[in-house]
């Protein structure tokens, strides 16, 4: 689906560029969106606050599953000396332990992955107020996101990230 789009894009940029040059020059920018959500400002404060948001919960996890690692231990060494009916009691809380750590890592990595597009959301929402200033101040006629190639020439990113990491 991306090569599809990518080679759609590629098709308007060439009729765009043909219809430029019979009428007047037309500006074309790129913009890398993976950057912008990676190096901005407001991209590393959406994460610091998933991370401090989300890390009681990541480190109760974790005890959770040394207190797995700790119980099945036990268990092995002392196997060879418990009764059947003690071995399947084990068995039964252990099977137990486990189904609910896998529940509460489903349930965590769900709610990071709601918050996560949550703050995506707002972080391009200020990408695409930034590009807008930035292709409107150098009159730029289309601002574009996925390419094949690109020399550079017309990539906008550091333009947007200064935009961006200078709003506070």
């Amino acid at each position: 689906m991306s090569s599809l789009v990518q080679k759609c894009l590629l098709c308007l940029l060439l009729v765009l560029v043909g219809v430029g040059a019979n009428a007047q020059e037309t500006r074309v920018g790129y913009i890398n969106y993976q950057r912008i959500t990676t190096e901005s400002a407001p991209a590393k404060a959406a994460q610091g606050r998933l991370e401090q948001e989300f890390s009681k919960r990541d480190k109760d996890l974790v005890a959770l599953r040394d207190s797995i690692k700790t119980f099945s231990e036990r268990f092995d060494k002392d196997a060879p000396t418990l009764s059947e009916s003690q071995r399947a009691s084990r068995q039964k809380e252990f099977a137990d332990m486990n189904r609910e750590f896998q529940r509460k890592q489903r349930e965590l990595q769900e709610d990071i992955n709601g918050r996560r597009n949550e703050e995506l959301l707002q972080v391009l929402d200020k990408a695409a107020k930034a590009v807008k200033q930035v292709a409107d101040a150098e009159k730029y006629d289309l601002v574009i996101q996925e390419l094949a190639y690109n020399n550079g020439k017309h990539d906008l990113t550091d333009k947007v990230l200064k935009i961006l990491n200078a709003a506070k």
